[in-house]
């Protein structure tokens, strides 16, 4: 096989240009806002939360300070979207309360209506979110616990439940994000919480009232920081069927700061066993955090993640709005040899807009700047490759392929 494309490209890094997405309106002052990315009208996002899939819509929840544009009391923003590019924000969901903060959790489309909430023939919608109390934090008592929101008119208002919070630990400093869904074969709902640096499994027949199953993770995996995050899907395999435990870390990420390892293995209802013991990592890049999955949207297993890094998070050159998200991604299973693989890739929606082809030898081409497209590039793996995106200030990033290592790499030590 030939290789068609080794090129030297040229583009705009920062445009504030779009075709296919509808961010806000472009602020000239704040020229680095993402054309195919969602990214708030202003002020500060971290993590994805209470992603669902309901009546047509995705829901995109998110850890958001909408009073400055650096980390501070935690809300739940809302945006939502009809197909994964467009995004639509919407009024702030959530808000502190003398519980504490509004962290990071899930949101479930409850169908079987175990929890109560509503009336019959409803269809509630239940965020599972953790409290962060800073009061009690400071007097060194129990700080985060799991609390309950339900709506009853497809997302767009919602009630704090009366008996909040439904899950405490006095024991656990660190006891959070909880990510919920229903596990069939025992007609249960099971939680998945991040504890320190483990992991540990709640069941609960209503949302309500939860007892603990089991925890993973004391010996496995990478422990260079605090586990966050975590999410178990189901996925399908040549007719075989596995579970992926998502786990975010921070810090101890293979290029510094946060990042998300992933187990393949099983799980009964009751606990999860792995099935490899090396660590393995969703992205090796630094700018996918905290992704977890949407429920209630059958087989098809779709993730976004916080597009940043704890290392630098707040120190980002935006103006009135700060950091943004991922694009949402497909994930499957791969095989190669006898082991068992997570494959992240854009979604379908995220089509291919423009490309170039050349010979084999290098050239320098322009690309357009006026819309946003995906670049499609196929190359010999016989022989090493490499691209360079570089704008008129000579900033750049360099895409490449180490036959020798047969190894993908991007260097952005010069990208400003």
């Amino acid at each position: 096989m030939r290789c068609l494309c080794t090129a030297l490209a040229f583009f705009a890094i920062y445009s504030t240009a779009t075709a296919q997405a509808t961010p806000p309106p472009p602020d000239t002052a704040d020229p680095y806002r993402p054309a195919l990315h969602f990214s708030p009208r202003q002020h500060w996002i971290n993590d994805p939360n209470g992603m669902v899939y309901h009546k047509g819509v995705y829901h995109l929840f998110f850890q958001h300070y909408p009073q400055g544009t650096t980390w501070g009391p935690m809300h739940w923003g809302h945006a939502t979207s009809k197909n994964l590019v467009h995004w639509q924000e919407q009024p702030i969901k959530l808000f502190p309360d003398s519980l504490g903060y509004i962290f990071s959790g899930s949101a479930v489309a409850d169908v079987h209506r175990t929890s109560g909430f509503g009336q019959p023939g409803d269809t509630p919608l239940v965020a599972i979110f953790t409290h962060h109390n800073p009061l009690t934090e400071k007097r060194g008592r129990n700080f985060q616990y799991q609390s309950l929101a339900y709506s009853l008119d497809d997302g767009a208002t919602w009630h704090k439940y009366a008996a909040n919070p439904v899950l405490a630990d006095s024991n656990s400093s660190d006891f959070r994000d909880p990510k919920v869904f229903w596990y069939a074969p025992q007609r249960k709902w099971i939680m998945t919480l991040a504890t320190k640096d483990c992991i540990s499994f709640y069941s609960s027949p209503n949302l309500r009232q939860w007892q603990f199953e089991s925890v993973f993770g004391k010996t496995a995996g990478a422990h260079g920081g605090v586990w966050e995050c975590p999410d178990l899907i189901d996925l399908e395999l040549n007719g075989q069927h596995y579970w992926v435990l998502i786990v975010n870390l921070n810090p101890g990420a293979p290029n510094g700061g946060s990042g998300t390892q992933y187990f393949v293995g099983q799980f009964d209802g009751h606990q999860f066993t792995a099935l490899h013991t090396d660590t393995r990592w969703m992205d090796y890049g630094p700018d996918n955090y905290a992704g977890v999955t949407w429920s209630n949207t059958g087989q098809q297993r779709l993730l976004i993640g916080w597009m940043s890094n704890w290392d630098y998070a707040n120190q980002v050159p935006t103006g009135r709005w700060r950091n943004a998200m991922t694009v949402a991604r497909q994930l499957s299973l791969q095989q190669v040899g006898k082991e068992v693989y997570l494959r992240s890739e854009p979604v379908q929606q995220l089509q291919q807009q423009w490309q170039w082809q050349t010979a084999g030898q290098a050239s320098t081409q322009p690309l357009p700047t006026s819309k946003a497209y995906t670049l499609r590039w196929q190359w010999s793996t016989a022989q090493a490759a490499s691209m360079v995106l570089r704008n008129a200030a000579g900033e750049q990033v360099t895409i490449g392929y180490d036959a020798a290592t047969h190894q993908l790499y991007i260097d952005r030590v010069y990208s400003s």
